[in-house]
């Protein structure tokens, strides 16, 4: 009988309620490769799902037979073709409104304000999709708008976040997006219009890449700093659906 670790597993601490032990461990296996980790050894799986190797070696046979992974020549261990056909089926039933507009709805919901999902375009931002606040006082910039890119809430986490990513200062406040990234979000009044305000939060995709900002505006007047957990919450989310695994903004410093 094999022995009962003394530490459970990064899978075991993350069971599924009422699911298989053997296909949680699986996963987990997979859930180790990543763009930065694209080939582990043995030991190496072993150690980042904190399994005993010889139960690493047992999962890796049913995953190398059925194509999920493959054995490089080196002996190292990476992801095989059946994730790319996997991947492929994915991507062609995906729709990225399906994923992102519930979110927004659900925020909304929250806080009864407007929330947008911008990306960056050129020198400009897009708004990508809006769920309007029932308020009837509200900012009415829709889906499809392009929006400034050197102000408003969303302008700003788009410039901090993607200058990091790129590894560069600010572009245009290096100061305000060293800030913005230390915080982990973007909240103001006036930033873009006077009577508007906005809080924003990045969203990650898989692989962490900055995959646009999710905004909630409102009138100044309505402006409430309790917001900024339900806007990190949300980004969090949308990120989790975009494939990102890693730290996430909901542990933003908020102030």
């Amino acid at each position: 009988m094999p022995r009962k670790a003394q530490t459970p597993s990064i899978a075991d601490q993350n069971a599924a309620d009422g699911g298989v032990a053997a296909v949680d461990r699986a996963l987990s296996l997979l859930a180790t490769f990543s763009v930065a980790q694209n080939a582990l050894t043995l030991a190496e799986l072993a150690e980042l799902t904190q399994l005993y190797k010889s139960t690493v070696l047992r999962l890796l046979a049913s995953l190398l037979h059925r194509g999920l992974v493959q054995q490089r020549s080196d002996g190292r261990y990476a992801l095989g073709p059946e994730v790319a056909r996997l991947h492929a089926a994915y991507a062609s039933s995906f729709s990225l409104a399906e994923v992102v507009l519930p979110v927004l709805q659900s925020l909304v919901d929250v806080t009864r304000e407007s929330a947008a999902f911008h990306v960056r375009q050129g020198q400009a931002r897009l708004c990508l999709y809006r769920v309007d606040s029932p308020h009837p006082v509200r900012d009415h910039i829709k889906a499809g708008d392009l929006l400034p890119i050197d102000r408003g809430a969303g302008a700003r986490v788009l410039d901090a976040f993607a200058a990091k990513q790129d590894r560069l200062p600010g572009q245009r406040n290096a100061a305000l997006a060293k800030a913005v990234v230390e915080r982990g979000y973007f909240a103001g009044i006036g930033d873009r219009e006077s009577e508007v305000a906005g809080i924003s939060a990045p969203v990650f995709a898989a692989g962490g890449q900055l995959a646009g900002a999710l905004t909630l505006t409102a009138p100044a007047n309505r402006y409430q700093v309790s917001h900024v957990p339900a806007v990190l919450a949300a980004a969090a989310a949308l990120g989790k659906a975009l494939g990102h695994h890693g730290a996430t903004s909901v542990a933003a410093q908020i102030v």
